[in-house]
């Protein structure tokens, strides 16, 4: 069937060249990626950028209605810029234009880019087009050879990194919501601070959304959003048996003792009519979280007299990654986004009083719900969030104000 050509993809947002006319200062570098392949270029230092772009996320564009007809298949066409050249565009998580409702991306890799066939090897690679990051890489089968050797030795790998965008919100009410959301951002690799074009690529995103989430559309999408910010997705039994111990220290002036917190317990769950396999559930929560709560204060997650009061944080740093990912699924549009995002950081702020006391709570809905006193990955990548979080100089915690 013949297709009408696609529009053309939308471009990056016009950046000052370096010395332009009109600008004082010169181009700045999105990301620590653009960075280092603007500096390799200055030098003419072409392996270093072959480093850097097989460590990098790369992207090409598509329209949306074409890749929901065939979610598997990427289309790569030949693009010609005002200037008359000609070649295949690839983009840097950094130089993404702004999101638009028809256009999407393709997460590709450099090894990707080295087996695809290549019809005219004529036709450089396009890095970045059309910006002061410009690459323009000869693309014949010598040239790939060597992409693909570069690939093999330098490709990406997995790893807890906080990572930013240096135009990305770093101030205000949506800098503090996305900062709620970041124990995730550090788990998926992607920046902490945008809400933009991608989380993950489209695809992926639907794939994870549906398979995950149940979520197929919008109505979906939103229904669950709203489960979170309402705290209403997490299990009810944390929150009831935290909610217990705080209420008898009120009583005592003090921190009860355990087996005080968890007969009371129980017996709020037997009044409220719970059978007996349920009373013994909340007994035995009682005595996870007091697990859990040791090795938070052996591993730093907790002071050494610190407690966990509430684990609604869960939902809500859920709800800002949530509202990412529906954004780059095409599930809702940057305001709805932006807002979900902003309302999940006021909530969180009315319920903790410190970035550290809403990650001990994070980390224990999540570890609750996943880990199975295992104290394996989910545990694990928590903790790495945490000591990043609250160590490292770039972290929005160190940064961003708890009030």
């Amino acid at each position: 069937m013949n297709r009408q050509p696609p529009r053309a993809l939308p471009r990056p947002l016009p950046r000052p060249r370096p010395h332009h006319p009109g600008y004082a200062a010169p181009w700045v570098p999105p990301s620590e990626t653009e960075q280092l392949l603007y500096e390799a270029g200055a030098r003419g230092d072409v392996e270093a950028q072959l480093r850097v772009l097989a460590g990098a996320e790369l992207y090409i564009g598509a329209p949306k209605a074409e890749v929901d007809a065939e979610p598997g298949l990427v289309t790569w066409r030949t693009h010609r810029d005002t200037t008359g050249l000609v070649g295949k565009p690839v983009l840097t998580r950094g130089m993404l234009p702004p999101w638009h409702p028809e256009w999407v991306f393709h997460g590709v890799s450099l090894k990707w880019i080295a087996t695809f066939e290549w019809r005219d090897p004529r036709h450089p690679l396009i890095v970045n087009g059309g910006t002061p990051g410009q690459i323009l890489l000869p693309a014949t089968p010598r040239h790939r050879e060597v992409w693909l050797r570069h690939a093999a030795e330098h490709d990406r790998t997995d790893g807890d990194r906080l990572i930013a965008l240096r135009h990305g919100a770093l101030h205000g009410p949506l800098a503090y919501g996305l900062a709620c959301g970041v124990h995730l951002a550090i788990a998926n690799e992607v920046p902490w601070n945008e809400v933009g074009t991608v989380c993950r690529e489209y695809t992926t995103e639907r794939e994870l959304l549906r398979d995950f989430w149940s979520i197929t559309e919008r109505d979906g999408w939103q229904k669950q959003l709203n489960f979170l910010l309402d705290g209403r997705n997490s299990p009810a039994e944390t929150d009831f048996v935290l909610r217990v111990r705080e209420e008898l220290r009120t009583g005592l002036g003090e921190a009860p003792p355990a087996e005080l917190w968890r007969e009371t317990a129980a017996g709020h769950a037997q009044d409220l009519g719970l059978g007996q396999d349920e009373v013994l559930g909340i007994e035995e929560l009682v005595r996870r979280v007091i697990r859990y709560e040791a090795r938070f204060r052996a591993d730093g997650l907790l002071p050494p007299d610190g407690r966990v009061i509430t684990a609604v944080a869960y939902d809500y740093g859920r709800a800002v990654n949530l509202a990412r990912w529906g954004l780059s699924a095409r599930f809702c549009d940057p305001h709805e986004a932006e807002q979900a995002i902003v309302y999940a950081g006021a909530l969180s702020k009315s319920a903790y009083r410190s970035w550290e006391e809403f990650s001990a709570a994070y980390a224990l809905g999540r570890v609750l719900r996943f880990d199975g006193e295992e104290y394996g990955p989910y545990y694990e990548q928590t903790v790495v969030a945490h000591r990043l979080l609250t160590e490292h100089q770039g972290s929005p915690w160190r940064n961003i104000p708890w009030r």
